[in-house]
Parts: structure tokens; sequence; C-alpha cells
């Protein structure tokens, strides 16, 4: 985790500058970028590890800021949002970000939440865990690819580790704040949408029909669980 380089973009100078000062504090390269464009420029010139994205951005806004870094490849991104932007932060959610920060934040936190994702992003290095077969789909923890049958699918960081920790305990049922401390770890404060958004994102990524899903089953009044499939 050392060494890794972090792409901080905010326009917000007072933030960049704390939290470029708290990262290389920590052993992170730190890249900074003050508006939209800027942060594609920098993302291409210094391929970071992980993201950390301000949603209201001049000249490119945050959420186009986005969708542009994913389509050139699944990096982690951590979304910073300001008390009140709500849609907004439903909208990332949905384009798959990792994880969310509201404003005013702790240094200290930001940085705990970057190591987790970044842990969690990282394949184990020495893992005995084989790969996990239900019917056509296949999910393998070393690598943390997913396939069903010939296709390989492209999931997130926390679209694979929650259908891994599902998958690793088929017909177990889990509610969104089990799923939210299990998956997103104790740093995360978010709410239980974030787990519907993510479950619907990996519906439409691994099911042959999303509403009538063969392994993310939800079950009513409670949360969800994996089924084997048939």
């Amino acid at each position: 985790m050392i060494g890794q380089r972090i792409l901080v973009v905010d326009d917000e100078p007072q933030v960049l500058e704390v939290l470029k000062l708290y990262l290389s504090r920590d052993g992170f390269k730190v890249t900074t970028a003050a508006d939209g464009q800027a942060s594609l420029e920098q993302f291409d010139l210094h391929a970071p590890d992980l993201v950390v994205l301000d949603l209201m951005l001049p000249k490119i806004d945050g959420l186009e800021v986005f969708k542009r870094l994913r389509a050139k490849r699944a990096v982690p991104i951590i979304m910073l949002t300001a008390k009140g932007e709500e849609l907004d932060r439903v909208l990332g959610l949905e384009l798959g970000a990792d994880d969310y920060i509201v404003k005013p934040f702790s240094p200290r936190e930001v940085v705990a939440r970057i190591k987790n994702v970044l842990r969690r992003a990282s394949p184990p290095e020495d893992s005995t865990e084989g790969a996990l077969t239900y019917g056509d789909l296949r999910i393998d923890p070393r690598t943390r690819g997913v396939q069903v049958g010939p296709r390989k699918v492209d999931l997130t960081s926390k679209e694979f580790d929650l259908l891994y920790f599902l998958a690793k305990h088929p017909e177990q049922v889990f509610t969104r704040a089990q799923l939210l401390d299990q998956v997103w770890g104790y740093e995360f404060y978010g709410d239980a949408s974030t787990v519907t958004v993510h479950m619907r994102r990996l519906r439409e990524k691994i099911e042959t029909q999303p509403t009538e899903p063969r392994y993310l089953a939800t079950v009513w009044g409670v949360g969800y669980k994996f089924e084997k499939g048939t």
C-alpha cells in the first residue's frame, strides 16, 4: 500500500493541501487537480491507484469526470460530497463509486477510507481460497475476476466484495446493515441505499434477467441472500 499513487480532485486549495499532507505522511504518492479537465489529464499522466473525487468541480463536473475515468479503467473512486447533495451522491453510487465522504470531514478518516478501499481492491498475496462456482457463475478471489459462462464481467472493487461475501455464504440472509458492516467496514458511515444501489448494479451485470434474479435474491422485509442457482 505504501508508495501507491492517489489522485485528489477538489477545487478548494485547502482540501488539496491538507489531504496531500496527510496522505504523504502515510507513504502515499499524491497528485492533485483543481478542476475536471485537469483531473483527466493528471489521470492519464500518472495512472493513480485510487481517485478521491469532489462532485462539484469547474470546467467538467464530477459526475462526468467519474464516467470518463471509469471508461478508461476500473480504478477505485471515493466521492467527496457536501451535506445536502444526496441526489449527486446517489447518482455516484449508481455509477459504481466505491465509497463516499461528506464534507466537512476528518483528514484521518479520509486516509482510513482510502486504505480500506485499496486493501479490498487488492488480491490477497497468499490467498489459499479457491474460486467459487455456481452454475455458470465463477468468482475468483485471487484475481478478483468474475465470469458468467464465457463472458468476463467488469466489477468495481465494492461490487466484487459484495458478490464474493454473499457467495461465500449461500442461502444465508443478511440485512443491509450487516452487509454495510461486513463489506464496507467500520470506516464507512453510509446508509442502506448504498447496498440497494450496489445490488441493483450487480444484478444488471451478472443476471440474465435482473428483475428475476437467479443468484442475488431479495428477502422482503429483511435483506438479501445468495442462491446457488439451478
